[in-house]
C-alpha cells in the first residue's frame, strides 16, 4: 500500500511540480493511515467474534412433526363370523353404515339360522327326556308296579295256603277211606273166616255121616263144594282188600307228590315275586348314575348347539359406530374384508409416524396439536401421546411432496384425542394428518 502511494507521488512531482509534493505526501499518509486502522480494526472484530461464536448456542426445536392418520381407539375391527362358519351368506343385516352400536348388539344374522334352530331344539327336547328319565329312576318303581306285585305275591302265598289246605283235606279223606275199607273188608274176611270153619265142620260131620251110611255120597260131595266156595271166598275177601289198601296207598302218595309238586311251584313263584318287588322298589345308585350322566351329556350337547346357533348372530363385541358395511344380504362374506368395519369414534387417536432420528425425543404424555393435511378438517386438534411403537419400520401414511423419502424408518405413535377433538372427528377414520408433538 505504501509502494503504490509512493509511486503515486513521484508521478505528480513529474507532472505538475514540486508544489504539489507536500500535498500528495499528506494524502499519501491519510490513506495508508486509514487502510491500516480498518485492517486492525477488521481483525479485532473478526478476533472478537471468534472468542464469542463458541458460546452462542443454537435455538432448541419446540415440537416434531409427523405426518399420521386418524383411526378410532382399538383400531378398527373388521367384523366376521368365525371360520367354522364358512361359506355362510347373510340373512339379515340389522345396521347401516354410521349406526352407533352397543356391545352385545346383534349387527347381522346368517343365512343357517334356522338349521341352526332346530338342532337347538332337538338338544332341548333331548335333555328334557334325560332329566324326566331321572327323575323317574330316582323316584323308583310306580306306586301301582309295586301295588300290583305285592297282589302277586298275596295271590300266590292264598293259593300255597288253598294247596296245602286242599292237599290235607284230601290226604285225610284217602286216609280215612283206606281205614273205612281196611274195617270193612277186615269184618268181611273176619265173617269169610267164620263161614269156612262152618263149612270145614260141616263137612267133617257129613264126611263121617257118609262113612257110616247115613248120607249118601252126593251130600257129602254138596258140603265139599260148600267148603271150596267159603275159601274161595275168603281168598278173594283177602285179595280185594289187599287190593283195596294198595290202591288207596297209591292214590295217597299220587296225591302227596303231586301236592308237594304244586307247593314247590307255588313257593318257586313267591320267591320270584318277592325278588320282582325288590327290584322295582329298589333305587339302585348305578342306575341313578347313568341316568345322571345321560342328562349330563345331553346337557353338553345343548351348550354345544347353544353356542353353534349364537353363532349365527353377527354380534358387536364393542360399544362404536358402524364405518362400512362390505357384506349386504344375499351376499357370502368375505374371509378378508369380513360383514363390516367397526370402531370407537367417540375415543378417536392419532397414529404419527416420527422419524427414527427423533423418536427418542417422543415421551409418554406430551401434547399434540393435530391439523388436517388436505382440509378434511377445520382448525386444529389436541391429544396426549398415549403409547410409543416398538418396532421401527416403513412409512404408511404418504407426504404429498413428490421429492420425499417413502422409504424412510418410522415409529408409530399413538395420541390419543381429547373428546372434544374426538366428536370433531369421529367420522374421519383414517384421514391424513399432520402431527406436531411438543417436546
Amino acid at each position: 500500500m505504501m509502494g503504490q502511494a509512493m509511486e503515486f507521488k513521484k508521478t505528480l512531482f513529474s507532472k505538475k511540480g514540486k508544489s504539489w509534493v507536500i500535498g500528495v505526501s499528506i494524502l499519501g499518509i491519510a490513506l495508508a493511515g486509514g487502510t491500516t486502522f480498518y485492517a486492525l480494526n477488521l481483525s479485532r472484530t473478526e478476533s472478537q467474534q471468534s472468542q464469542v461464536s463458541p458460546s452462542i448456542k443454537p435455538p432448541k426445536v419446540e415440537t416434531i412433526s409427523a405426518l399420521g392418520r386418524l383411526e378410532p381407539l382399538g383400531e378398527v375391527i373388521n367384523l366376521a363370523p368365525p371360520p367354522t362358519q364358512g361359506g355362510a351368506k347373510i340373512e339379515q343385516l340389522l345396521v347401516k353404515e354410521g349406526d352407533k352400536v352397543k356391545v352385545g348388539q346383534t349387527l347381522a344374522i346368517l343365512d343357517n339360522i334356522d338349521t341352526k334352530k332346530a338342532a337347538f331344539k332337538t338338544a332341548q327336547e333331548e335333555v328334557k327326556v334325560a332329566q324326566a328319565n331321572l327323575e323317574i329312576v330316582k323316584a323308583g318303581a310306580k306306586l301301582g308296579e309295586i301295588e300290583a306285585q305285592e297282589a302277586t305275591i298275596q295271590q300266590l302265598e292264598a293259593e300255597l295256603q288253598g294247596e296245602l289246605s286242599t292237599n290235607q283235606a284230601t290226604l285225610a279223606r284217602l286216609e280215612m277211606e283206606l281205614e273205612g275199607e281196611k274195617r270193612q273188608q277186615t269184618a268181611t274176611i273176619e265173617r269169610l273166616k267164620a263161614e269156612l270153619k262152618d263149612a270145614q265142620r260141616e263137612y267133617q260131620r257129613y264126611e263121617n255121616l257118609a262113612g257110616n251110611g247115613v248120607i249118601s255120597q252126593s251130600e257129602l260131595e254138596q258140603r265139599q263144594l260148600e267148603l271150596d266156595q267159603a275159601r274161595e271166598s275168603l281168598r278173594e275177601g283177602q285179595e280185594r282188600l289187599s287190593k283195596t289198601i294198595n290202591t288207596l296207598q297209591e292214590e295217597i302218595a299220587a296225591e302227596q307228590s303231586q301236592s308237594r309238586k304244586e307247593v314247590n311251584s307255588l313257593n318257586q313263584q313267591i320267591i320270584a315275586a318277592k325278588a320282582n318287588l325288590n327290584r322295582i322298589a329298589e333305587i339302585r345308585p348305578v342306575d341313578v348314575q347313568k341316568a345322571q350322566a345321560e342328562l349330563d351329556r345331553a346337557m353338553a350337547q345343548l351348550e354345544d348347539k347353544q353356542t353353534d346357533l349364537d353363532l349365527a348372530y353377527i354380534k358387536s363385541p364393542l360399544d362404536g359406530q358402524v364405518l362400512k358395511i362390505h357384506t349386504y344380504p344375499g351376499e357370502k362374506v368375505d374371509d378378508n374384508d369380513g360383514v363390516l368395519e367397526l370402531g370407537k369414534t367417540d375415543k378417536m387417536m392419532v397414529i404419527a409416524e416420527v422419524y427414527e432420528s427423533e423418536i427418542n425425543k417422543v415421551k409418554i404424555g406430551q401434547k399434540a396439536i393435530v391439523k388436517s393435511d388436505n382440509n378434511s378438517f377445520s382448525g386444529t386438534l389436541e391429544g396426549t401421546v398415549q403409547k410409543i411403537g416398538l418396532q421401527i419400520g416403513k412409512k404408511d401414511v404418504l407426504d404429498t411432496d413428490p421429492a420425499a423419502d417413502v422409504d424412510v424408518r418410522v415409529v408409530e405413535v399413538d395420541i390419543l384425542l381429547t373428546p372434544e377433538s374426538s366428536a370433531k372427528v369421529s367420522g374421519l377414520t383414517y384421514a391424513k394428518v399432520i402431527t406436531e408433538i411438543q417436546l
